[in-house]
């Protein structure tokens, strides 16, 4: 799952104790593993490899530069949402052919920028979208290949509603019924050229066969299109494969390949992955110090300096993360990870953190042992969507970031300052 692993009671990221990487930097901060990292990359192109595929890493779930160029020198592309993340992708080296850009709304701006990026393909989202692309591409003199979002209408049980993608009803894409007459219309353009299909229906999907039936019906409208002249040459799977939170819920990535593979083997298609979570969220943790204890009537309360600034997830996605001390002692280190998870001498807490909100927590209701000021916290499978969705709500600079590989390690991003709070005001 990952190299974060208690060793004589303390805990190790690879073969540095996290406690010696704190002294160093403070906290709150975020530690990421670079052989986990790679591991999870690793994995996907391994269960793949038989259909070929490019893997454009999903900046949005963890965007480091540094992240970027390790992955980048593994071979990865790159699926990107905005001209930031164009830009995050170009500065640490990618091949601009093996970049994808998303997005429901993408400006005229960041269309020329990826234009002038010689980009592999638009994923295109609406009517609209694709004949101001077209428009662009043609005051350019380039052209441009793009594929349709389709909205496939599947739901994954146990996907949150807020990062379910696949239906007809959301803002992304266009919905399965009227994607066929919008291929038909495409043909009219002069500089873009939709030539592939584009499917992402949420994140986390748990289980396999939400995917089964979104590129059974993609096959099927291609199929259908190729009948009638319009070649499709691309097929776009997107990302969304499960992660560990608890350690039991994620299928390998070779339970996925399993029934994907031979749906698209021998069709000729060029197959593209859009993976983030899967790749970036065992790879991180956020480390907190215990600034506080206190009691609420029934409730006690563990205060710590990281807050829903730093990791939004738990209030935004009623999301689980395993929290525990990074040195419990040898007869404190957790047995798992489990949301039920209990030891001898454990006490029901809120872990919360210093924001003026009720929603600031990172856990409720949760079994920890006895803690006291100053005490370090870990809170695991925070690599994705962790630093990536921080703010500096309440003037809160951001936390520093650092990787580890092996025995060494090294900050990836400083710990912003209070000058950084404002250094783009006048």
């Amino acid at each position: 799952m990952d190299h974060f692993c208690y060793k004589d009671g303390r805990l190790l990221c690879e073969a540095v104790p996290v406690e010696d990487i704190v002294r160093h930097v403070g906290t709150p901060t975020y530690i990421y593993s670079k052989a986990t990292l790679l591991t999870h990359y690793e994995r996907i192109a391994q269960a793949f490899s038989p259909l070929n595929p490019i893997i454009c890493y999903s900046i949005k779930s963890c965007g480091n530069l540094e992240i970027l160029r390790s992955l980048r020198q593994q071979g990865s592309g790159f699926d990107v949402v905005s001209g930031g993340e164009l830009f995050r992708a170009l500065r640490a080296g990618a091949d601009a052919g093996k970049i994808v850009f998303a997005g429901v709304g993408k400006s005229d701006q960041e269309i020329n920028e990826a234009l002038e990026a010689g980009i592999g393909l638009f994923n295109i989202e609406s009517e609209e979208e694709f004949w101001n692309l077209d428009r662009l591409a043609a005051a350019k003199r380039v052209h441009a290949r793009c594929a349709l979002r389709v909205n496939p209408d599947v739901a994954s049980a146990g996907t949150h509603a807020k990062t379910l993608t696949g239906k007809k009803e959301t803002k992304f894409g266009v919905d399965i019924d009227r994607a066929g007459e919008f291929y038909r219309q495409a043909r009219r353009a002069n500089n873009a050229r939709l030539c592939g299909l584009h499917l992402h229906i949420g994140s986390p999907i748990k289980t396999v066969d939400p995917y089964v039936s979104a590129i059974t019906k993609a096959l099927a409208l291609i199929d259908q299109l190729g009948a009638e002249g319009i070649v499709i040459d691309t097929l776009d799977i997107g990302g969304g494969f499960a992660a560990f939170y608890e350690g039991n819920e994620a299928p390998p990535a070779a339970t996925y390949a399993q029934a994907i593979v031979p749906l698209l083997a021998g069709r000729g298609l060029n197959i593209i992955l859009e993976p983030g979570r899967s790749i970036a969220c065992n790879a991180g943790i956020l480390v907190t110090r215990v600034q506080y204890t206190k009691a609420g009537g029934s409730k006690r309360f563990i205060i710590v300096d990281a807050a829903m600034n730093d990791l939004i997830r738990p209030t935004l996605y009623e999301s689980y993360h395993f929290i525990w001390p990074t040195n419990p002692g040898a007869h404190g280190v957790p047995a798992n990870r489990l949301s039920t998870l209990r030891t001898p001498e454990d006490v029901k807490v809120d872990v919360v953190g210093p924001v003026c909100e009720s929603g600031d927590y990172l856990a409720k209701e949760r079994h920890l042992p006895v803690l006291k000021r100053g005490d370090l916290l870990a809170v695991f499978s925070a690599g994705a969507y962790g630093f990536a969705m921080s703010s500096q709500y309440n003037a809160r600079p951001r936390a520093a970031e650092v990787l580890v590989d092996g025995s060494g390690w090294h900050i990836i991003r400083r710990r912003e300052t209070y000058e950084d709070l404002i250094a783009g005001e006048s």
